[in-house]
């Protein structure tokens, strides 16, 4: 006798999918998708290739929910859905539920890191990768859950790379459980073969041929595209999207005003609609959101991963009635994941952010590049979602040829430090065994695996041990969840975990000033002190649990919840980015690991000796400080602090090197690369010639110093190379070192000697560098002054070698009276840049096109400064007035 299934209580009635699917594209794919999940033996898999539009992520998830509903015949298992980012999740489970009829966080629901609105009766449940990922470590075989899907896996985001393998492997040992995985793009054949019966080998190439006995790949059900007709435009900007600072403010201005422009001819031909303009970080978009405010007659609103949660909902929800139309400045975050309501008009700057990993100078972070023709194609798409639609791209057709056809894997350009361990904890050391959309690269792998063994996180079998396991249960990077479990026994549970939290959430700290932060998100002030105060509550849970306890001895000298203890477990995280101020007039600190970094002008850590730095990055410019990188988040240390944190980095060497200005020989004992103390002892010659050697090598041509005579001289040099090329040399601080026996061999013999640097200069020596007969016209190509009109010589401030910046001559304003043509150096190549200045030698105008400031800007300046400084000459006509340095009394 069969006994009838239960009727399913009301709260897991099935999804209406007629009503919900109403006018999406998707509905009419859902039947074979059904077929196909039925069908599966054991237990449905299949991939789901939709362009962004068709509804594919609304209603997927219902469909299973009812084929799960249907199956269990008691109360359902629940369907997990992942989305790559945050308010993706949000937004999915809130459009779901309105079109369901039912409360968020009832039916469906979400959950992302720091926030939750999801309950017992939660049947859908949208999350972030991550969450599923330490759900997974938790529960491997994910009891209560029904169905997984994974939803935009084309981005090849490297948390959602590991769950595909991994949830590959648990298909195989749950015969009830369905997985689905989404992608937008022409990509599914590579996660069909990852599904299938029998996954291909983690080193099988992902183009290799399957083998005949190989199992069946998922099936891929598809749909035709939503999109209307889509009209594309190009709009390259008149000067380059990047330079060595980054994306250049005259590209971030073309974006705006064509934005700008585009909106406004739309609403004149009557067309009320919304734009999305793409530039690749929350910078750019604050930059062009502040340029387009109040240019436009429509709400601007702005769209990053870096604004809180409530102004991210705003952005991506639709406007009411009478609401006025908006221009949504968004970074990649609103590509894929995310449909905008209204936008019909899309305007793309083609370049996004992508993680990279400096393994020399032990760096990770993000890098502006070209976005792939595959994210172009995406962000075009969605200005015809709802109707016909435009994209305006500020770019050539010719850049959009050479991008690459799919963004990067994460996995093959990251830090796998987090990653590691997650496969350690699961069973697959280095991803051995496991099914992934492509192999970690090796290099990398073996180096977050040696990080994972100096941590104690992982045996000599590659698997992880209890505190790697406990380790894994941190949201934050590894570094920083030993550091979490080493500092609380000296800084207490609350500050160990209020300085994780801050670090493992990505927040850029002004400044760089790590407490500065910690400040503001501990009172409020900041957007993230919801999600960070969640954050904290969690790790000081897992800090405080008696199975986190561990064996560092507390270092006393630290008061907890200072900014020193904030320090103190950074640095306990990172040792290698212990840093110590370099002496000298510029913000520079030398990392443990032998790195130099700028810190950023203006921030409040300037002047401390020792610094825990979170992160560092490659920059040029002002704040690099002429290192090539920049600190972007650090705390102050205590010189106690720096040696407990970093003691096995500790060291005693004896070399000779420079010392007082001349060579001597020291026992040094060092934290690394950096010094700690020095006993002098006699060098040999010997000695001192490795230790000029060293010495250049180490700190460069700084160790004997530019006078200030060979520093203008070298700066002309760079400016002549940087125009010309060869044959005049390339002054650059490598290019000078490289050439030392050519230029400088003299003076080292006697350095290695004993000589004095004191007694050693540059200038005479680069002189040796210059080509004859082409050095006669030195002074004429790159003069050290400037006559103006008014007979005074004027000072040329040349750019630094390594700047790419412009001569700048400051002269007073008077002096430069008449003159309507802007000086020209090297032939003509490089105008002259002025800042022009007022009696009192501030800066009243910066310009290279004096016909145009005597035109415009002057009448303004005028009447500003004429009642200021009554006895200097203003003429109303400063075409005709003569340039005179001098009051009017005197002239």
């Amino acid at each position: 006798m069969t006994s009838t299934p239960a009727a399913p209580e009301p709260a897991h009635r099935p999804f209406d999918l007629e009503a919900i699917g109403a006018g999406l594209v998707y509905a009419g794919s859902l039947g074979t998708l059904a077929d196909v999940l039925r069908a599966g033996a054991p237990s449905g898999a299949a991939v789901v290739e939709a362009p962004p539009g068709t509804g594919k992520t609304t209603l997927v998830p219902p469909l299973l929910a009812n084929l799960v509903l249907h199956g269990c015949g008691s109360r359902p298992q629940r369907i997990v859905v992942t989305q790559p980012r945050r308010v993706a999740a949000r937004s999915a489970a809130r459009r779901l539920a309105g079109l369901d009829g039912s409360k968020l966080g009832g039916r469906v629901g979400y959950t992302v890191r720091g926030e939750s609105q999801a309950g017992p009766g939660t049947w859908i449940e949208f999350v972030t990768p991550g969450i599923l990922l330490r759900r997974l470590l938790a529960d491997p075989g994910l009891e209560g859950t029904g169905a997984v899907v994974l939803d935009e896996v084309h981005e090849r985001g490297l948390e959602t790379d590991l769950l595909l393998g991994m949830l590959a492997e648990v298909r195989q040992l749950r015969g009830d459980l369905s997985l689905v995985a989404m992608s937008a793009t022409l990509d599914a054949p590579r996660f069909a073969a990852l599904l299938g019966e029998t996954p291909p080998d983690a080193d099988t190439p992902p183009d290799a041929d399957v083998p005949p006995d190989a199992g069946a790949p998922a099936p891929v059900v598809g749909c035709p595209s939503a999109l209307y007709p889509l009209e594309v435009e190009w709009a390259p900007a008149p000067g380059p999207r990047l330079d060595a600072r980054g994306v250049t403010r005259s590209f971030l201005d073309h974006v705006a005003d064509t934005a700008a422009g585009a909106h406004a001819a739309a609403l004149a031909a009557g067309e009320d609609i919304d734009a999305l303009v793409f530039v690749p970080g929350a910078r750019e978009v604050s930059h062009v959101a502040s340029r387009l405010r109040g240019r436009v007659g429509a709400e601007v609103l702005e769209l990053h991963g870096q604004a809180d949660a409530r102004a991210q909902d705003r952005a991506v929800s639709g406007r009411g009635p009478g609401d006025p139309a908006r221009i949504i400045v968004s970074t990649a975050l609103a590509e894929s994941s995310l449909t905008v309501p209204g936008v019909r008009l899309v305007v793309d700057s083609g370049l996004s952010r992508e993680p990279r990993r400096d393994a020399g100078r032990g760096m990770t972070g993000l890098v502006t590049v070209s976005c792939s023709r595959a994210s172009a194609d995406q962000r075009a798409g969605r200005a015809a979602r709802q109707g016909p639609g435009r994209v305006v791209r500020c770019y050539d057709q010719r850049s959009y040829g050479a991008a690459p056809a799919h963004q990067t894997p994460e996995i093959a350009v990251a830090d796998l430090t987090a990653a590691a361990l997650v496969l350690a904890c699961w069973g697959s050391p280095g991803g051995a065994g496991l099914a992934l959309p492509d192999a970690p690269p090796p290099a990398a792998m073996d180096e977050a695996i040696g990080v994972l063994r100096e941590l104690g996180a992982v045996g000599p079998d590659g698997l992880a041990t209890d505190l790697g396991k406990t380790l894994a249960r941190v949201p934050a990077d590894p570094r920083l969840a030993r550091a979490l479990l080493d500092g609380a026994a000296a800084v207490g549970n609350r500050t160990a975990a209020e300085a994780v939290a801050v670090v493992a959430g990505g927040q850029r700290a002004p400044g760089a000033d790590l407490p500065g932060l910690l400040h503001a998100l501990r009172s409020g002030r900041d957007p993230g002190s919801r999600r960070w105060a969640e954050d904290v509550r969690r790790m000081e849970a897992i800090a405080r649990a008696p199975e986190s306890r561990t064996a560092a001895a507390p270092v006393k000298a630290v008061a907890a919840g200072g900014p020193e203890a904030t320090g103190f477990v950074v640095a306990l995280a990172f040792p290698d980015r212990v840093a110590r101020r370099v002496p000298g007039p510029a913000e520079r600190y030398l990392l443990s690991s032998g790195t130099r970094a700028g810190l950023p002008a203006g921030s409040r850590l300037a002047g401390h000796e020792w610094l825990a730095v979170a992160e560092v990055s490659r920059a040029e410019g002002q704040d690099a400080a002429g290192t090539g990188a920049v600190i972007r988040s650090a705390a102050p240390l205590t010189a106690g602090a720096a040696e407990a944190t970093a003691r096995h980095l500790i060291g005693d060497t004896v070399e000779a090197k420079f010392g007082q200005g001349r060579v001597t020989a020291r026992r040094e004992r060092r934290l690394g690369a950096i010094v700690l103390s020095s006993t002098p002892v006699k060098p040999s010659a010997a000695e001192g010639r490795a230790a000029v050697a060293r010495a250049l090598g180490q700190s460069g041509l700084q160790t004997i110093g530019w006078s200030a005579a060979a520093d203008a001289l070298r700066r002309r040099l760079a400016l002549l190379h940087r125009e010309l090329g060869d044959p005049w040399p390339d002054v650059s601080e490598p290019a000078l070192l490289a050439r030392l026996d050519e230029w400088l061999a003299p003076e080292l013999e006697a350095l290695a000697g004993g000589a004095p640097t004191g007694s050693i200069g540059l200038a005479e020596p680069l002189r040796r560098l210059l080509p004859w007969p082409e050095a006669s016209r030195l002074g004429e190509l790159a003069p050290e002054t400037l006559a103006v009109p008014s007979g005074s010589r004027i000072r040329i401030d040349y750019p630094e070698a390594d700047d790419g910046g412009r001569p700048v001559v400051a002269v007073k304003l008077q002096e430069v009276f008449g003159w309507d043509r802007t000086p020209r150096l090297v032939d003509g190549r490089v105008p002259v840049l002025f800042h022009l200045l007022s009696p009192a030698r501030r800066p009243l105008a910066v310009t290279d096109d004096l016909a145009s400031f005597w035109s415009g800007p002057y009448a303004q300046v005028r009447a500003e400064m004429r009642g200021r400084y009554p006895k200097h000459p203003w003429p109303e006509d400063p075409w005709s007035a003569p340039a005179t340095a001098k009051v009017k009394s005197r002239m």
